[in-house]
């Protein structure tokens, strides 16, 4: 069975699952997470802000590195340095108010800017981009295409958190719903936001019959340095609550098996200190192994999914 509870906060101060190496990192990260929580709430509340603060919001000259565009949301995720006199260095993601100089922005680039604050309200305004030197390789939505509905997907080998070799032709006969993640990231809306996601699928998928021996779900590292499968699975007793993994299986491998099966779903992602810069990717195929609906970001529920699933079989039975 599968546990909602598990994002009380006392779960997060259960040690007892954990390896020393997990228990160490995964305090620091709770630690930064929670400071996250706080500071992306600034910035999520522009969301229909006008950017006008008649002059009477502070300002902070900002600089970091670009991590992922997000144009839809008009929204940049960076990675900053200190910021005097308001918050320490940070991956946090904010609104941009030049909304054309989204355009230009990719990750890795260098970034310096104006930070606004006006109350509950935050913003970027003044960007100055410099192309940085991971540009090219860039993990910004653009940087790879997404495979275009109906493409069929290879039959990828990877880990599983038991150390078993698992294949992605093994789902065949079932809509299967795929995720990109790895278990440090401090990001409380990305890695965590698309486990939490997740969760909330296989509990709906549970109290389905109908669903339950039709639909799989995968989640994929893309830190396959750290995240073995050890390590997987403690995130995913400690994160997701499972005691089983018959629903959804978290997956690892070797650097090129996962660099190849993330750049076919249009993902591309490199480590710089010890964070990963990623975009953001979660793809459902159908049951004969084709892309079905493939997601870019983070705006997704896990009713969106849950609805792609089941079309995905309605079309398998239509057939």
């Amino acid at each position: 069975m599968l546990r909602q509870s598990i994002f009380a906060p006392r779960q997060f101060s259960a040690h007892r699952f954990f390896s020393a190496k997990s228990r160490k990192f995964f305090n620091r990260t709770f630690t930064l997470c929670a400071s996250l929580s706080c500071a992306a709430l600034l910035a999520s509340c522009s969301s229909s802000q006008n950017f006008d603060d008649g002059g009477r919001g502070k300002r902070y000259d900002l600089h970091g590195k670009i991590v992922s565009v997000n144009k839809p949301l008009r929204q940049v995720t960076v990675a900053h340095d200190p910021i005097p006199g308001y918050m320490d260095a940070m991956t946090m993601p904010y609104k941009v108010r030049e909304a054309e100089a989204l355009n230009d922005m990719r990750a890795g680039d260098d970034l310096r800017a104006t930070l606004v604050v006006d109350g509950e309200r935050s913003w970027l305004e003044n960007p100055s981009i410099t192309q940085g030197s991971n540009s090219n390789d860039a993990s910004d939505a653009n940087a790879y295409a997404q495979p275009p509905v109906g493409t069929a997907v290879p039959d990828f080998t990877l880990k599983n958190q038991d150390d078993k070799t698992i294949h992605l032709a093994q789902y065949r006969g079932r809509a299967l719903a795929v995720t990109f993640i790895y278990t440090r990231c401090p990001l409380p809306d990305y890695c965590p936001l698309m486990t939490r996601n997740f969760l909330s699928i296989a509990n709906e998928i549970e109290r389905d019959p109908q669903l339950k021996t039709r639909v799989h779900l995968l989640s994929v590292t893309i830190d396959p340095d750290f995240d073995t499968p050890t390590v997987l699975r403690d995130y995913a007793q400690t994160r997701a609550g499972l005691k089983s993994f018959d629903l959804w299986d978290f997956a690892t491998g070797t650097p090129e098996q996962i660099k190849q099966t993330a750049q076919f779903f249009g993902l591309n992602y490199y480590k710089e200190n010890n964070q990963i810069i990623h975009a953001l990717r979660t793809a459902v195929i159908t049951p004969d192994g084709k892309i079905y609906k493939v997601y870019g970001d983070n705006t997704w529920t896990a009713q969106d999914v849950l609805r792609d699933l089941r079309a995905a079989l309605e079309r398998r039975d239509e057939q």
